[in-house]
């Protein structure tokens, strides 16, 4: 429960009343996915602002427990889902439209790091930039849960892809994920002009922000697309609009939660191109690590340090 917007350690584990499914999907949760939103929520600095108490938690996956007629789905089926709030809990309701059935063999834990990470990235890259095959996708944040998936789904997608990270257990993550090449955050710039021949990368993912921003549109090459999907270093940049104008330079606002909000059937569109990777496994979520439900201000604090590689996942039956 957030009870109080006083960061990770102010988060406690209550018991709540069970959720009433309603016309909803009821799911036992088996996994709960974290992310750099519930981090924020923790604060009150989210653009979406729960009145307080709520449950934070907007990943899950496990076992439909029961759900409409007409859903598409039954008890027993294995899914993941896009809960908005609730997750951290034993069971959820969601809606049916944010639920998606589960290929087989794909595990609990690897399912809760889909919903967030993987729906967003996917927007970035195949609807925001249009990402094409052979070209170059620089991720930022690379090791972390928004970087792994940029890494996967570009890589899928038949591009090159350079990974920037800080620090060498990062970059191990960075590489299992499937970067091409692996660069640290001091003078990435040079680092990603030397690996192209001195043209500059196509697209850039970048969830971070802050002081790197300017570097980011240097080493774009002409026509790039850099992508603005967070702010985790905190500071929020601003941008010559000149430096668009004389390298025909795009700077990218992905705002797949204000998008799919507005358009039903949109992540059901979504899931329908990523489950056939996520089947084939081109796609394997990075897990960095799992907690009980007991530490799930652990897990929230790792992220809020940077600290976190890979998804960090919650076991609510723990």
């Amino acid at each position: 429960m957030i009870s109080q917007l006083a960061g990770p350690a102010s988060v406690t584990v209550q018991d709540v009343a069970e959720p009433s499914a309603g016309g909803q999907v009821l799911i036992e949760v088996r996994a709960a996915g974290v992310c750099f939103p519930d981090v924020l929520q923790t604060r009150g600095l989210y653009q979406f602002a729960p009145a307080l108490p709520f449950v934070p938690g907007s990943e899950v996956s496990g076992i439909v427990l029961a759900a409409p007629a007409d859903s598409g789905f039954a008890a027993g089926d294995r899914v993941a889902a896009f809960s908005v709030l609730g997750g951290f809990a034993e069971r959820v309701a969601v809606q049916p439209g944010q639920v998606f059935a589960l290929p087989d063999g794909v595990g609990f834990d690897e399912a809760a790091a889909l919903p967030m990470n993987y729906l967003t990235c996917d927007f970035a890259l195949r609807v925001r930039a249009g990402m094409a095959p052979g070209e170059t996708v620089l991720v930022h944040g690379a090791a972390g849960g928004i970087g792994t998936a940029a890494i996967q789904l570009a890589r899928a997608g038949g591009a090159r892809v350079i990974a920037v990270v800080s620090s060498a257990d990062k970059d191990a993550v960075a590489r299992s994920a499937g970067a091409h090449e692996v660069i640290p955050v001091s003078g990435f710039k040079d680092a990603a002009r030397e690996l192209t021949q001195g043209r500059g990368v196509d697209i850039i993912v970048d969830p971070v922000g802050g002081d790197r921003f300017t570097d980011s549109l240097r080493a774009l090459a002409p026509l790039g697309r850099l992508l603005v999907i967070g702010f985790t270093e905190g500071s929020i940049p601003e941008v010559k609009v000149n430096r668009l104008l004389l390298g025909n330079l795009s700077v990218v606002g992905v705002g797949w939660g204000a998008l799919w909000t507005q358009r039903p059937g949109f992540l059901q569109e979504q899931w329908a191109a990523i489950a056939p990777l996520v089947a084939s496994r081109a796609i394997r979520p990075v897990v960095g690590a799992t907690y009980p439900l007991a530490e799930v201000g652990a897990a929230l604090s790792a992220i809020d340090e940077r600290s976190a590689v890979g998804k960090l996942i919650v076991h609510p039956g723990n």
